[in-house]
């Protein structure tokens, strides 16, 4: 039987108890820590002799556009010539890294954080393009949409176009500035090849001629942000964002560009009295209409085209964006002045517009381009070869009318000579007359020149082509009806009858 008194047992065998514990607790229970972290051996890397050299490739290349960075497996098999033999997930661990570091380092030195904007009524707009796609006469077509909005009101104005060109622009601030009810004294745009030349050091431009002529009709100072710096527009950025939750993530569909652009106009104005300004009390319809008062007055619209001096062919055609429009004959193999609007094109010679055409936009390069005829353009040309109206590609587009008159024309001899001078009619008087002359013609079944000039000339004179009823008096009218009798004219053949010299 143990001698040794209870109390020291007992204080033996807490004694024993606190050793067994303390040896059997984890290291991380007693390092006190709440989320212990596994350390990471250091472990030597092929790369680390080349992580300098790498480290400055990404350096240059962050500094370069999207679209002229190297790839990844560039700077892996750049390294490879250097005498890296590692594997390509060693290099691209190594680079996504270094863009982390690189990017929180930016949020917190500068690129990242940003200082509140403030802009008074009518002071600034910002401008801005995008993409996006409706469906315009059963064909999802991709469009270059124009946002414009108001600094201070927040107001806004979505446009659609299927081009980024310097007519598209300007229609598109005309419109916007009519819209929006006036001019802010300043615009905000960025860097786009439409208003931009060449960008000089800081905020030195070289601004376009046309674009500079623009905003000095409308008295606007443009302002331009720097590369690569939407934040400087940043109302107008997040427009293009939530016009195309509210606007065209459906994917409206229309016969046409103009049908879109009234709907876009619509939708953007019953918006604003449904969205709140967010910063001012009220919505962004309520802001605008204390606005309107602050901007300048529009005036008279800037004649937004953009001119090219072009050839006539001897076929009385000019080429433009693989389309062939014609031009009077008068004109041929003489310069003139083509201006493009975005819906229409003008030719214009010594200083008098001369024709128009509508504007064909097709970026289809799979098929030809198209010829647009007037056949009016080639009437001084079948004066002098009437024989050319018998084919002549553009005379296929005449009024049924004049066709239906050529059919029956051609085929007697002169004819065509004959249906020249019609034709020629139209030079002196009004068209829709020289067509109607033409139509009463051919339902009387007289298709002559001679028939159809003496209708035109009634036309013209007001005088009904009908002959009225004469009433006559009493004393004019047949009592007795003669009757027919050849023997008396068999009686003047007789030979003792003396006839009246």
């Amino acid at each position: 039987m143990d001698s040794t008194p209870r109390a020291y047992r007992l204080k033996a065998g807490n004694a024993a108890r606190k050793v067994s514990t303390d040896a059997g607790t984890s290291p991380y229970l007693r390092a006190g820590v709440v989320e212990p972290a596994f350390k990471v051996p250091d472990r030597p890397s092929k790369l680390d002799p080349f992580a300098e050299k790498l480290s400055g490739w990404l350096r240059v290349e962050a500094g370069r556009s999207r679209k002229q960075r190297r790839t990844v497996k560039q700077l892996h098999a750049d390294l490879t010539v250097l005498g890296y033999d590692g594997s390509y997930g060693r290099v691209a661990a190594f680079v996504r890294g270094w863009m982390a570091d690189h990017q929180r380092e930016g949020m917190i030195s500068g690129r990242g954080t940003f200082v509140p904007l403030v802009f008074a009524p009518g002071e600034a707009f910002q401008f801005d393009w995008s993409e996006d796609w409706a469906v315009l006469g059963g064909e999802r077509t991709k469009l270059q949409v124009a946002h414009t909005k108001l600094s201070h009101s927040r107001a806004y104005i979505v446009r659609a176009y299927l081009m980024q060109t310097h007519e598209m622009l300007f229609d598109a601030l005309t419109q916007a500035f009519r819209v929006l009810g006036g001019v802010p004294r300043r615009g905000i745009f960025d860097n786009m090849k439409t208003a931009v030349d060449r960008i000089g050091s800081g905020k030195a431009r070289q601004v376009n001629a046309r674009f500079a002529a623009m905003a000095s009709h409308y008295l606007f100072e443009p302002e331009f942000c720097n590369p690569a710096s939407g934040w400087e527009k940043g109302q107008v950025e997040k427009n293009v964002q939530d016009a195309r939750r509210r606007l065209w993530q459906k994917q409206p569909s229309f016969p046409d560009l103009a049908a879109l652009n009234a709907w876009l106009e619509e939708g953007c104005i019953a918006q604003w009295g449904q969205i709140p300004h967010g910063v001012l009390p009220g919505s962004i319809a309520d802001v605008h209409t204390e606005e309107i008062a602050s901007l300048m007055a529009m005036g008279r619209p800037f004649d937004g085209f953009v001119e090219h001096t072009k050839r006539v062919s001897p076929t009385c055609l000019i080429h433009f964006e693989r389309n062939r429009y014609s031009v009077p004959a008068s004109l041929a193999n003489r310069p003139v002045s083509l201006r493009v609007y975005p819906e229409r094109i003008v030719i214009a010679a010594e200083g008098q517009v001369l024709c128009e055409h509508k504007r064909i936009i097709d970026r289809s390069h799979d098929l030809p381009g198209r010829t647009i005829y007037d056949w009016r353009h080639y009437l001084a040309v079948i004066q002098r070869k009437p024989g050319a109206l018998r084919n002549g590609a553009p005379f296929t587009e005449m009024p049924d009318g004049f066709r239906h008159l050529q059919g029956h024309l051609l085929k007697h001899p002169g004819g065509d000579r004959e249906m020249v001078e019609i034709l020629a009619l139209v030079l002196q008087h009004d068209e829709q007359a020289v067509l109607c002359a033409v139509e009463l013609a051919l339902e009387a079944g007289v298709p002559t020149k001679t028939h159809i000039l003496n209708l035109l000339h009634r036309l013209i004179d007001g005088k009904d082509d009908k002959i009225a009823r004469i009433d006559a008096p009493q004393a004019l009218e047949l009592r007795r009806e003669p009757k027919a009798d050849v023997e008396r004219y068999d009686a003047l053949r007789m030979k003792d009858v003396r006839h009246a010299s």
